[in-house]
């Protein structure tokens, strides 16, 4: 496992319960960004599995996910998870929620990124980082 790797779980695992246990009180906020608790299926174990990402766009009807990985080649798991498994519940402003995840579409992406990168300009960098085309993730109610 590579050390950046180790480091990500560690943090990720800490931030992850006290966030939850704070139901988002606590951390709520990162970089100017809500904070969002996002419980996928494991795609392998078929487990529940927690993580938290900031939302640079959410809303009401929608909450938009950048899979970056700061910028590493691989996609991050929680992506991988909810692409096998779309239905996922999400924690945010205190409030939790079962929504749909999908993949923009590459129109919907450029669209969006746009408006990502105004709004933390570190996703930018993390695309110049690697050569894969960061997806963009969008979360919304069931319909």
């Amino acid at each position: 496992m590579r050390s950046k790797d180790v480091l990500y779980k560690f943090f990720t695992t800490l931030h992850r319960a006290v966030f939850f246990r704070s139901k988002g009180r606590v951390f709520g906020r990162a970089m100017g960004m809500p904070v969002v608790g996002l419980v996928t299926v494991g795609r392998k174990t078929g487990r529940r599995r927690a993580t938290m990402l900031t939302a640079p766009i959410a809303d009401d009807e929608r909450i938009v996910l950048v899979a970056s990985f700061g910028g590493d080649d691989r996609h991050p798991a929680w992506y991988r998870n909810l692409r096998a498994n779309p239905d996922v519940e999400v924690l945010l402003r205190g409030r939790s929620r079962s929504l749909v995840a999908r993949t923009a579409t590459d129109g919907e992406r450029a669209a969006l990124w746009a408006d990502i990168i105004r709004i933390h300009t570190g996703y930018e960098r993390y695309q110049r980082r690697t050569d894969r085309l960061i997806p963009v993730v969008v979360l919304e109610p069931r319909t």
